[in-house]
């Protein structure tokens, strides 16, 4: 590996720098040159003295893995390695000869944006603008840093010039503090480019570098349908967006302009009542159809009642915005064909919570995105009230599809999806165990701790399991994820072997089938 190391060229491994760089640390082998230790250190150095922008902060995110807020310690879900702190601090060290202003800027700039996203704000902040304090506000222009969210090429010649990227020429003045547990705040970063960036910054429980895991599946995804006749022909893809971790708990995510969620459009937070309120003239609304099927003991029943009161309205988006008779047929085409794809790559990857504000629409194009990805693998099944469908393909989402509902376009384009993800087998699991076996990955949701996730919530007691049978238990979770997806890509479903037209035919039933429908979580409006 040593001596390739010099022969390869860099760039090859750019793409998994993440994974790459996150088994840095832990030397449990003898020193010396020719461990393995030495061999990804040198690796990621080269990575980071070609390609800085693309590796360095990574490395940064290491370095901060001990940077927790003390409200989230109790909460035992970060594991801090210090090994792996101590090797990327070190690292760091070492690469200061190469590019030593870059990294100065780069870290001035990380901690602006630590700080904003641990901003304390008040309960009546929320929805509103707060102007930001000086030591914020403050910053010039760091002309050696990219926006962090802009995306430019991987320069397989490693000359970054300048103009190759839009630097950071700082914050606007005020955020916008977002609704949400952790109160992330959308702030505009201004490009050296002459472009406002839209960022959200965000702190708290979540883990953003679950997120980015799941945007970086998404992205190779993209790549196999791109290279296919059939998907390409048909623009078949997922929407992605940047994910930037800082510290375990703490990042940025670029802001998917002109979108607006499902559920903005449909029940706009039950105040007006949406589309549902414009068009539904009668029927029940969503907080109605939320207590019946909470009270009812006999959700089946519930649920049918539910069904006959709130008629779905989702084909109206399409009636309202797109006048013109040839742009709405091509905009409903399109949003037909992207929720295609994403229920396809969100089942393959067990993609959880899809809820309705977690799925955005987007205003020009009507293609959806998928945000808020800390559900995957599975882990649905773990929650109080385990999540039993694939995907969400609710009777609102199959409204927007026109008149033919799941038959014809839905359905060719998730068998087409699919099948490349099939053929892509090997290349998809091989990513996918990088991922699983990522030492930063945390298996946060393993039955055990599922359980006790649920007894915390009943009496909040703290109880932890022991680490030596948490790592155990992770490594198992991590072969059952791995064996599950391996599955998927076979096409079995339900033990016995499927085409891939026989696997969508099962996936599209067990996602419409009210028995599994009138079992999600409230919350979740499986009638919308």
């Amino acid at each position: 590996m040593i001596n390739t190391i010099n022969e390869v060229q860099s760039y090859k491994f750019v793409p998994l720098v993440y994974q790459i760089a996150s088994r840095m640390g832990s030397s449990k082998d003898g020193g010396g040159p020719h461990n393995f230790q030495f061999a990804l250190v040198s690796l990621v150095k080269k990575m980071a003295v070609d390609h800085p922008y693309h590796t360095i902060f990574q490395l940064l995110a290491l370095a901060n893995g001990d940077r927790i807020k003390d409200k989230q310690r109790s909460r035992n879900s970060f594991v801090v390695d210090m090994d792996k702190i101590l090797s990327a601090r070190t690292l760091l060290d070492e690469l200061t000869s190469y590019h030593g202003p870059v990294i100065e800027q780069m870290k001035q700039m990380v901690e602006i944006y630590i700080k904003l996203a641990e901003l304390e704000t008040q309960r009546e902040d929320t929805n509103k603008r707060v102007a930001l304090p000086r030591e914020i506000r403050s910053v010039r222009q760091l002309e050696l840093v990219p926006v962090v969210t802009a995306s430019f090429p991987v320069d397989r010649n490693c000359k970054y010039h300048d103009g190759s990227f839009p630097y950071f020429k700082g914050l606007a003045d005020s955020v916008m503090i977002m609704n949400g547990i952790n109160a992330p705040k959308v702030v505009e970063c201004l490009g050296s480019d002459g472009r406002k960036y839209r960022q959200l910054a965000k702190s708290g429980n979540d883990d953003l570098r679950q997120d980015a895991v799941m945007e970086q599946f998404f992205g190779l995804v993209n790549t196999f349908l791109q290279n296919n006749r059939d998907t390409w022909k048909r623009r078949l893809g997922v929407r992605t967006y940047k994910v930037i971790p800082f510290t375990p708990s703490a990042g940025v995510l670029e802001w998917v302009n002109g979108t607006l969620p499902l559920g903005e459009y449909l029940i706009a937070s039950t105040r007006n009542g949406g589309a549902h309120g414009r068009y539904g003239i009668g029927d029940w609304s969503f907080l109605k159809c939320r207590e019946h099927i909470s009270n009812e003991k006999d959700k089946r029943k519930a649920f049918q009642e539910i069904c006959e009161n709130f008629r779905p309205v989702m084909h109206h988006f399409f009636l309202e915005r797109f006048l013109q008779p040839a742009d709405w047929f091509e905009k409903r085409l399109a949003y037909t064909r992207s929720v295609a794809a994403s229920s396809m790559v969100g089942y393959i990857v067990g993609l959880g919570d899809r809820h309705s504000m977690n799925i955005l629409i987007d205003q020009t194009t009507a293609q959806v995105v998928h945000i808020d990805l800390g559900v995957a693998f599975e882990q649905g099944l773990m929650l109080k009230t385990p999540e039993r469908v694939p995907f969400r393909l609710t009777r609102d989402i199959i409204d927007g599809m026109g008149v033919t509902g799941v038959e014809g376009v839905f359905r060719r384009c998730c068998e087409e999806t699919l099948a490349v993800m099939r053929t892509n087998k090997e290349a998809l699991l091989t990513i996918v165990e990088v991922f699983i076996h990522d030492p930063l990955y945390k298996w946060a949701l393993s039955p055990l701790k599922a359980l006790q996730r649920q007894k915390e919530m009943d009496d909040d007691l703290d109880t932890s399991l022991d680490d030596s049978q948490d790592e155990y238990e992770g490594n198992k979770d991590a072969a059952r994820a791995l064996m599950r997806v391996k599955q998927k890509l076979d096409g079995y479903e339900e033990g016995e072997l499927r085409s891939v037209h026989g696997q969508v035919q099962q996936l599209i039933q067990d996602a419409i089938d009210p028995e599994r429908l009138c079992q999600m979580f409230a919350g979740w409006g499986a009638w919308m």
